[in-house]
């Protein structure tokens, strides 16, 4: 990889301050790039912006509930005034949820497709004029849950297809233009996510989580991330359960769906 490829590249992330988000933000600091953390928990972000500066980065962060529109745009606002440009947005901020769809209220979808899904529209909605100036990248932060079916996720997976549905078709449009778009789909990784996951009532799932295979670390997959930037990778499957379940996905998606039902209706 180009050691310079990075440098003075300015990397605006959502949902910075925790997990892949915040291994992502590490990985691009290190290699030169400007970083603009986004992430609702102001704590988090002081914290972060100390733990930066004892390893010799700068961030700017800034504190933002990305389901308000208005605060994407103060936030985009405020990157470009700081640094004058946009070259990658990663739209990773997100939340899930886990219980049968007969169970849950319908607040929690709206919740969770205001997190996943609006978001990262209205992110990308604000950061696309400077993103087509630099000819960036943007990048979101799917699953295979926005490629298959998942039990007892339907609000989540729901979230996710649409996700995909907007950033591939997005990609077509913005291809003439020089803007990138990378779709990456984690399998399990090792993060608070889960931790936050809402049960059908809202409230925080206590239920135990189904998990198949290994769980992977935030670092292997910024690490994944960075090279999928600078390769131009379409979509970025990850583990190798990852990769399994979207290969058996797209060739026998009724297989897939019975192993997988299989799988996980213990859970429920």
């Amino acid at each position: 990889m180009n050691p310079h490829f990075f440098k003075n590249k300015v990397a605006l992330v959502t949902g910075g301050a925790s997990g892949i988000g915040l291994a992502t933000c590490l990985k691009l600091a290190g290699q030169g790039a400007r970083i603009a953390m986004l992430d609702m928990d102001e704590k988090a972000l002081d914290i972060q912006q100390d733990i930066f500066l004892c390893q010799g980065y700068k961030i700017f962060p800034i504190a933002c509930d990305v389901t308000k529109e208005q605060a994407c745009q103060s936030a985009v606002s405020k990157v470009l005034r700081k640094f004058g440009q946009i070259d990658i947005l990663f739209n990773n901020a997100g939340i899930t949820q886990r219980g049968l769809f007969e169970k849950t209220d319908t607040f929690v979808f709206k919740k969770v497709m205001d997190v996943n899904f609006y978001g990262s529209l209205y992110c990308t909605k604000a950061a696309l004029p400077s993103l087509i100036k630099t000819k960036g990248t943007i990048i979101v932060n799917e699953s295979i849950a926005g490629v298959a079916p998942l039990l007892g996720r339907t609000g989540y997976s729901a979230s996710k297809h649409a996700l995909h549905g907007l950033f591939t078709s997005l990609r077509c449009e913005l291809r003439h233009k020089g803007v990138h778009v990378m779709v990456v789909c984690p399998g399990f990784i090792r993060t608070n996510l889960q931790k936050r996951a809402l049960g059908s009532d809202g409230r925080i799932a206590t239920h135990k989580q189904t998990r198949v295979g290994k769980e992977d670390t935030p670092e292997n997959v910024a690490n994944q991330i960075v090279k999928g930037i600078v390769k131009k990778k379409s979509i970025l499957v990850l583990t190798f359960i990852g990769k399994l379940s979207y290969l058996i996905s797209r060739l026998f998606p009724l297989w897939y769906e019975y192993l997988m039902t299989h799988q996980f209706k213990k859970e429920l």
